[in-house]
């Protein structure tokens, strides 16, 4: 019988993980996902910040395996920029002040509401709802066209991005459902507007991780759940990867509507029987 029940746990903590990481790239909420699934699994062990920390380092690592030519190229360029002055590279440090601009609404209210966030509004109750609000965001730009490069960015689009990156603070609310909704909102190309947002993703799940370095090595669960979370931890790393790599085919197409046909019927769902 424990045999069974520890094999149960493998089973359920690689599921969450699994979840967690393929509904981290695409807009539907990762954080409102874990918190149906802890919900009808009945997983109180991870309603800690710790296992959500841990599963997103996995996602995290998974963008950065997937953008490391930008990312390579935007730190070259970054630097030439504030060494030489070279107008060439001008556009690339400013697409980066332009991240670290955006980075800053999350990290100012993150730390003000957590406490908040992680006891109000972290209920099943509450993400039913906010998954209908992402569906509505999603609906209201799916056939959005913009026309705006890397260069073409502005401050007010990054302060205006970088504010609806703070909202998804919110479980339900998508995290790269905000970000590029407002991003095409404000005249951004699909390609574009992609890859501003998961470039964004960067800095806010590093500090997150780095801040929460603490709370994962005193968390009372780790040398009882060690086996589970490293599995989580992988399936999350896996699923990023292969689902950030088809969501890109999805924007390529401009095919957002069907995340939002989704939220909907997942939001209501969790209304009328969660």
């Amino acid at each position: 019988m424990e045999v069974i029940n520890s094999l149960w746990v493998l089973i359920k903590y690689f599921f969450l993980g699994l979840v967690q990481g393929f509904t981290e790239p695409i807009p539907i909420s990762s954080s409102g996902h874990l918190v149906i699934l802890r919900e009808l699994f009945g997983v109180t062990a991870v309603k800690g910040l710790s296992f959500e920390i841990l599963v997103n380092f996995g996602s995290l690592l998974a963008v950065l395996i997937i953008y490391r030519k930008d990312i390579y190229r935007l730190v070259e360029n970054g630097i030439r920029y504030i060494t030489t002055r070279d107008n060439a590279a001008k556009s690339d440090f400013q697409f980066i002040l332009f991240l670290v601009i955006a980075t800053i609404p999350t990290g100012v209210l993150g730390i003000l509401f957590e406490d908040y966030i992680e006891s109000e509004l972290s209920k099943v109750s509450v993400i039913g709802y906010t998954l209908l609000i992402t569906g509505i965001a999603l609906w209201i730009i799916r056939n959005l066209r913009g026309n705006k490069n890397d260069g073409d960015i502005t401050i007010k689009d990054a302060i205006i991005v970088g504010l609806a990156q703070a909202v998804a603070l919110i479980p339900g609310i998508s995290r790269s459902g905000a970000t590029i909704v407002a991003a095409m909102l404000v005249g951004m190309k699909s390609e574009t507007a992609l890859r501003f947002s998961f470039l964004l993703y960067i800095p806010v799940s590093l500090g997150i991780t780095i801040m929460s370095a603490g709370e994962i090595l005193g968390d009372g669960n780790i040398s009882v759940l060690a086996i589970p979370y490293i599995l989580a931890f992988a399936a999350s790393l896996v699923a990023s990867y292969y689902s950030l790599r088809w969501f890109m085919n999805v924007m390529a197409r401009g095919n957002l509507k069907y995340f939002a046909f989704y939220c909907f019927i997942v939001g209501i769902l969790v209304i009328l029987f969660l």
